[in-house]
């Protein structure tokens, strides 16, 4: 697939109510506002005895119970804020690799942002991860060390660039973050800056400035569904609180999680689709589960997306015996969703595969051995 410069590729990360197909106010924030410093949610419960060679990856699977017509909102606690499983070490060392190589798409920095960006230093870097990983992340002075990869960061934002701050959060920490600041003109909340190592598929630099609408463009039924709705919720948004949700699609082309050529299809543009997606290696079908956790920062008021990407293989998925109820999922999307996500180009191969049986498949291949 091959990016149109003439029409940058969606925001597809933050498509937080992309699978919404009907009308559907979001929940108010107010139902659940904080009470104050001793509310339970924002209180940081340290893992005392946390070994992370021990921890599995989350096994989401959202199209058990996020529907197409729900837009699968919950509340969440600031201990689910950041996320550690025994994957950790590998995609930080993959992370290190993308910020040196493509720090052009990986890091955003500006004067507009840059308040924020030492807001989230000094929430996550500096008060949460040695606080609630204390087996990992452990005090020594004035600095902290990270157990794990041997490397050392400040307890402080002081002689700290913005562009450093974010470069030591993307080598600590899995999730990426994108900073949308509220607009001193228009009040409309606006992407200016982000940590972005495992994009789902985008070009951050060329969404910089843009509106939440403007961003969710592309979504199929957005604008005219839940434009309103959602520009309200961001806007009554409460310091303190976290909301999270799933979005999932499928990837056949490889498990690689920086994509800036997407899982998405966009019938408007000079969008050219690869013959993989066409005719996918089962071997290299993954699905791609992107957990969304959102909150609003008390000083700069900025809304941050915090995104932490999970890829279970299509062949795991079928031989848990749970292949036809994904097929099923991918099946009923309505039309215009399911182009979106380019279900049209692989659906043919791919669907009646997952419906098979994995002893079926397993007759399949012993025949085909056999044959040779």
């Amino acid at each position: 697939m091959e990016w149109n410069p003439r029409k940058p590729l969606a925001f597809k990360q933050l498509d937080l109510f992309a699978d919404v197909q009907e009308r559907k106010s979001p929940p108010s924030p107010k139902s659940s506002k904080p009470t104050g410093p001793a509310d339970k949610r924002n209180i940081i419960e340290p893992l005392l005895n946390f070994d992370l060679w021990k921890v599995d990856p989350i096994q989401y699977r959202p199209y058990k119970t996020q529907g197409h017509i729900s837009m699968g909102i919950l509340q969440r606690t600031r201990n689910e804020w950041i996320r550690m499983d025994r994957g950790y070490l590998a995609r930080i060392q993959n992370r290190e690799h993308l910020i040196q190589s493509k720090a052009e798409y990986t890091i955003g920095t500006g004067p507009l942002v840059d308040p924020a960006i030492e807001e989230l230093y000094s929430e996550i870097m500096i008060d949460y991860l040695p606080n609630r990983y204390p087996t990992i992340f452990k005090k020594h002075g004035k600095a902290v060390h990270n157990v794990i990869t041997g490397s050392t960061y400040p307890l402080s934002t002081a002689g700290l660039k913005p562009e450093q701050m974010l470069k030591l959060l993307g080598t600590n920490v899995e999730e990426d973050f994108y900073f949308m600041c509220p607009d001193k003109i228009d009040g409309e909340f606006r992407l200016r800056g982000y940590i972005a190592c495992f994009p789902g598929g985008f070009l951050s630099p060329a969404r910089v400035g843009e509106s939440v609408r403007e961003i969710h463009q592309p979504v199929p039924g957005y604008e005219d569904r839940l434009g309103k709705s959602v520009d309200r919720y961001f806007h009554r948004m409460e310091p303190g609180q976290f909301i999270g949700r799933m979005n999932w699609s499928l990837q056949v082309d490889g498990a690689d999680l920086f994509r800036t050529d997407g899982n998405n299809y966009y019938p408007d543009t000079a969008q050219t689709v690869s013959e993989e997606k066409f005719h996918p290696n089962f071997d290299q079908c993954f699905l791609r589960v992107e957990h969304q956790t959102l909150t609003r920062l008390p000083c700069s008021n900025a809304i941050v997306f915090c995104v932490r990407s999970y890829m279970t293989s299509l062949k795991d998925i079928r031989n848990e015996g749970d292949g036809p109820r994904l097929a099923d999922a991918i099946t009923n999307m309505p039309e215009k969703l399911g182009l979106y996500k380019m279900r049209p180009f692989w659906s043919e191969e791919i669907l009646p595969w997952l419906r098979k049986e994995p002893a079926e498949l397993l007759v399949q291949s012993s025949g085909a051995e056999l044959a040779n």
